[in-house]
């Protein structure tokens, strides 16, 4: 009897033809999903850390009519929409916010544009339900 040992290919050998593209096209993908949810977060980070997302908050914690309506703190409840530009100088803002305290919840809405370190603002208003409440007032 012939007892002759038999290689067997390795498994990168066996499976290289459909590893490749797969490994390729996920490495892709993933790569993509990274970018888009840095680009998203980064966006949202921005509008959070601007003044006028701020000072918006400040004013409505300490707004007596709008802890009495929604309590105390009142706190962002949801993503953050809208945008905030610069261009020569000149910035705007626009920001869409979901707020809620234990009590309730609204919509945060400002307005603001401005130049240098100054900003001006043509609106800070909260909606709750059928209420609105002008915070520039």
């Amino acid at each position: 009897m012939d007892n002759e040992l038999v290689t067997q290919p390795s498994w990168w050998k066996k499976n290289w033809k459909w590893v490749v593209p797969v490994g390729g096209c996920l490495t892709l993908i993933i790569i993509c999903i990274v970018f888009f949810a840095t680009l998203f977060f980064g966006a949202t980070k921005l509008m959070e850390d601007s003044q006028p997302y701020e000072y918006a908050f400040e004013l409505i914690n300490n707004d007596e009519q709008l802890i009495n309506l929604l309590g105390k703190p009142i706190e962002k409840d949801g993503m953050v929409q809208g945008s905030i530009n610069w261009h020569n100088g000149q910035k705007k803002a626009e920001l869409v916010i979901p707020i809620a305290g234990p009590k309730d919840s609204g919509t945060l809405y400002i307005d603001a544009y401005g130049e240098g370190d100054t900003w001006n603002y043509r609106e800070i208003r909260v909606e709750i339900h059928n209420t609105s409440v002008n915070l520039l007032e």
